[in-house]
């Protein structure tokens, strides 16, 4: 997952509809265009001179500085020692994808539209499996030297063969990545790709093949890599800040999908290992931009002179993205959580009512569905369309996947409610455990216990009474919190219990699923897949996502989905918020109407001087 930071083009090159060629592929039924969506929906014409959502006269100047929000590949968010963020080795640097371009980028206001970055047109053949991207000649790395299709197959075909397992399985049914000239990649798909695989590849980064000619591409290192983006690495200090330096000459700065971004001289992330000395490093302004996540910290914490002085300013801006599947995740590898009766009952130890009252300030919603807070989740019964996925592969669903979508019970606010822990002694005694005393044994007779794994103490709290529940029912249960490196490791040999996690899910979900839950990805180490969901069932659904020629095909393939998904119980759903909740020092300035899907911040924001005088911060 990436930082959602809108990278630039170049202006050299953007022509309109009339003026692209006819790139010839032999192949009858061939068209040629400056964009790409998965229903082949576009907002802007090819002649569009910037995105609605940006400022074209926004100033230069400045530094934006933030935490990492959103993880990528081998990224932990908390420390790095790696400025090779896209490989499975070390903990990577947040922002290295500043530092790379992309043959096409996102527009932040269409579900999943991308328009020409290093690419100025594309030709895709009739049968959909090769995809043609003319790249413009203009396209430099920071060195000076061309970036060519060379350098994009090199790019491709290392992420396949060495990239990390985030990557390199999204994209295995790209069949090749071939120069055919100095301007004209050819990429070729197998047969039965998902939908959006063209989409994924036109985003992947693309890398000097000079400067790693003799290099390990797996390796960890702290050499800085030649890139094209509109940064590049300037300061770090490992595992504590990494600071990237705007490219003054950046050959795509005047390009449409460029135009109104990457405003400052400098972007800064700083790494804290616990969430409370950050806190206190924004209040001390060590960085100026927040995205708080913790209701508790909203509602109490921001009562420190610079707010009431309106040196820093809070603002909350809507959130159209779905939600994402946060909560604790079962690891069904190991034998003791193989039974979703025991996974259940696990998750029904779990009070959200009184948790959100009296941890969370009633700030939040309790989150069922894998794709809430969007048309994606499943409600009540199937629908038609949704049982002629179904009705297939019934004799591998439980029952309940054709009757009303599974949502974990309410409680009644008490952090103990009888009703559901008695539920969860039935559950545990129907999958073959016995209670010796206050020890729940599992049917081969050794005691269930549960590790909570974590590299941050912040959801200590919301933790403490689901242990307490679970000793209720017989269940002992601690919590284990490591430092990032050892998190990062026994996630990647999913050596754990139980665990939380975020994953963020876009507005077209295709085969990145597989990633996260395909029965492939459960066996290979450092996948996203943490609970080892294994099921042909679910597989084949995740195919019919990936495939989906419509957006009504794709709703209700995700609706069946998500139906069988919460059916398995492989995961405690915690809560989500349907906005961003933001803290900034009062020294930006953002577009009136900014992105529906994202903050903006920062390719979109800007540093003001004046409001920075202000608050004495120039």
């Amino acid at each position: 997952m990436s930082l959602g930071l809108s990278r630039r083009g170049l202006l050299l090159g953007a022509a309109s509809a009339a003026a692209l060629p006819r790139l010839a592929l032999g192949q009858e039924g061939s068209r040629t265009t400056h964009g790409l969506s998965s229903f082949g929906e576009l907002k802007y014409p090819a002649d569009f001179p910037r995105f609605d959502y940006v400022n074209p006269e926004a100033p230069r100047g400045g530094r934006f500085s933030s935490q990492l929000t959103t993880t990528f590949g081998n990224q932990s968010g908390d420390t790095f020692n790696t400025l090779n963020v896209y490989v499975l080795r070390g903990d990577g640097a947040p922002g290295m994808n500043l530092t790379f371009d992309s043959l096409m980028v996102r527009a932040l206001d269409e579900p999943d539209a991308l328009y020409g970055l290093l690419a100025r047109a594309v030709e895709i053949a009739g049968d959909g499996l090769t995809y043609r991207f003319r790249l413009r000649p203009q396209a430099r790395f920071h060195d000076g030297s061309r970036l060519t299709a060379h350098d994009a197959a090199f790019s491709f075909r290392i992420l396949k063969e060495k990239g990390h397992p985030e990557i390199a399985e999204v994209i295995r049914d790209m069949t090749d990545a071939v120069a055919e000239a100095e301007d004209t990649l050819v990429v070729t798909f197998a047969e039965g790709r998902s939908r959006d695989l063209p989409l994924i590849v036109a985003q992947l980064p693309v890398f000097s093949a000079a400067w790693w000619k003799g290099r390990d591409f797996e390796a960890s290192t702290l050499e800085v890599p030649i890139g094209s983006g509109p940064y590049r690495v300037g300061r770090l200090d490992v595992g504590r800040f990494i600071e990237f330096e705007r490219v003054p000459d950046y050959w795509a700065a005047e390009l449409p999908v460029s135009v109104g971004q990457n405003n400052f001289d400098a972007v800064r992330y700083e790494c804290f290992r616990d969430r409370q000395v950050a806190f206190e490093a924004f209040k001390g302004g060590a960085y100026t931009y927040r995205e708080e996540f913790t209701a508790r910290v909203w509602a109490t914490g921001y009562d420190f002179p610079a707010v009431a002085e309106g040196r820093v300013v809070r603002t909350t801006i809507p959130d159209a993205t779905p939600s994402g599947t946060q909560g604790w995740w079962i690891n069904t590898r190991r034998e003791a959580f193989r039974d979703p009766r025991v996974r259940e009952a696990i998750g029904l130890c779990f009070d959200f009512e009184w948790t959100n009252a009296n941890l969370m300030f009633g700030a939040y919603k309790r989150t069922a569905s894998y794709f809430e807070n969007s048309d994606l989740k499943a409600e009540g019964p199937p629908s038609a369309e949704e049982l002629a996925l179904l009705e297939p592969l019934r004799a591998q669903l439980p029952p309940e996947v054709f009757g009303p979508a599974w949502t974990p019970p309410a409680s009644d606010g008490s952090g103990r409610d009888r009703a559901n822990l008695s539920r969860a002694v039935a559950l545990l005694k129907e999958a073959g455990c016995t209670r010796e005393g206050s020890s729940m044994r599992l049917p081969g007779g050794k005691p269930l216990t549960i590790e909570f794994l974590d590299n941050n103490p912040s959801l200590e709290p919301h933790t403490q009474g689901f242990v307490r529940n679970l000793g209720l029912v017989g269940i002992p249960a601690t919590i284990r919190t490591v430092d990032a490196s050892q998190y990062q490791s026994r996630l990647k040999d999913f050596d754990f219990d139980l665990t939380s996690r975020r994953y963020a899910n876009g507005l077209t979900p295709g085969a990145e699923m597989r990633q996260s839950y395909g029965s492939r990805a459960a066996g290979i180490s450092g996948s996203n897949n943490l609970p080892g969901i294994a099921s042909p069932a679910i597989d084949a659904l995740i195919d019919k996502a990936a495939s989906a020629t419509s957006r009504a095909e794709l709703v209700t393939a995700c609706r069946a989905l998500d139906r069988v998904l919460r059916a398995g119980r492989y995961w405690v759903p915690m809560w989500y918020s349907a906005s961003h909740r933001l803290a900034v020092w009062d020294v930006y300035g953002r577009p009136e109407r900014g992105p529906a899907y994202g903050t903006g911040a920062p390719a979109t924001w800007w540093h003001d001087a004046a409001r920075a005088r202000r608050i004495g911060r120039t």
